[in-house]
């Protein structure tokens, strides 16, 4: 409803949707997503949007709701998809774009115990072990029958963060490569010297669940992310076909990591 409120105050004040976007400074795609339902306009845009439009208040009244929208939309899962480390266990095809950190499934127990023990806020020591154990537990999808594809593109800066010292970090390159070898797996390095980028943008993973279409699936700051939206999941999909055609082979990534981890 708010999108076609936001669609209706626009065209009465004579604005197209790149128009509209540059005065709230959104891109025309996030304008038509947003009033075609697709996403969820934040607050802080409501409150530009308003005076613009002439709401006269109309759209700032409906900030509440659509805080409220957003809350629920965190955990308002289709019903396949409510317990994601399951749909992860029996996912036919699991893909991953790592910018910031080694993704979960491929963290060994010292990194992954690092991980958790320096973020903040402090987690206790049972906390950590059990957050350590799940993650670990979920790396059994790797031994699974008929073996999923899993793919992962790798930002050149992840391998050279040595998270927990010499030691750990070499493990971890070495779990690198010896997953890198199976036949199912391919992970490729994107070189932090290209020149070019079609995602500077979040980490994501893509899924595709037993029986079900693909999906795209994100964090940020602790809010886990769905996206199930046909043309936002291609759109995801096809920034990873790029970054996959632009990164190095998966040959050519393992000799990189082979390369950095001779040097520790």
């Amino acid at each position: 409803m708010v999108g076609k409120q936001l669609k209706l105050l626009r065209e009465r004040a004579g604005l197209s949707q790149s128009e509209f976007g540059a005065l709230v400074r959104y891109g025309p795609d996030h304008i038509s997503a947003m009033e075609r339902g697709v996403r969820t306009p934040r607050p802080d845009f409501l409150v530009k949007a308003d005076p613009i439009l002439n709401a006269n208040g109309m759209l700032i009244a409906v900030i509440p709701d659509v805080e409220d929208a957003m809350r629920r939309a965190r955990t308002r899962h289709p019903e396949w998809y409510r317990d994601h480390a399951e749909t992860e266990k029996t996912a036919v095809e699991l893909h991953h774009y790592c910018n910031n950190a080694v993704q979960g499934l491929l963290q060994t127990e010292a990194h992954a115990r690092v991980v958790f023990a320096s973020g903040r806020p402090f987690l206790s020591e049972a906390t950590i072990e059990k957050r350590v154990a799940d993650r670990l537990s979920r790396q059994q999808i790797f031994e699974r029958w008929p073996a999923p594809i899993i793919s992962y593109v790798i930002e050149e800066a992840v391998l050279d963060r040595p998270i927990g010292g010499p030691r750990v970090h070499a493990e971890q390159l070495r779990r690198l490569l010896d997953l890198g070898e199976r036949q199912n797996v391919a992970i490729q390095v994107m070189p932090t010297g290209m020149e070019e980028h079609p995602n500077l943008d979040s980490a994501f993973n893509l899924l595709v669940p037993k029986g079900h279409e693909q999906v795209a699936y994100l964090e940020a700051q602790g809010h886990p992310q769905l996206i199930i939206h046909r043309d936002e999941v291609r759109e995801i999909a096809d920034r990873y076909g790029i970054m996959r055609a632009m990164a190095l082979t998966p040959a050519g990534s393992r000799a990189l990591i082979a390369e950095k981890l001779e040097k520790l």
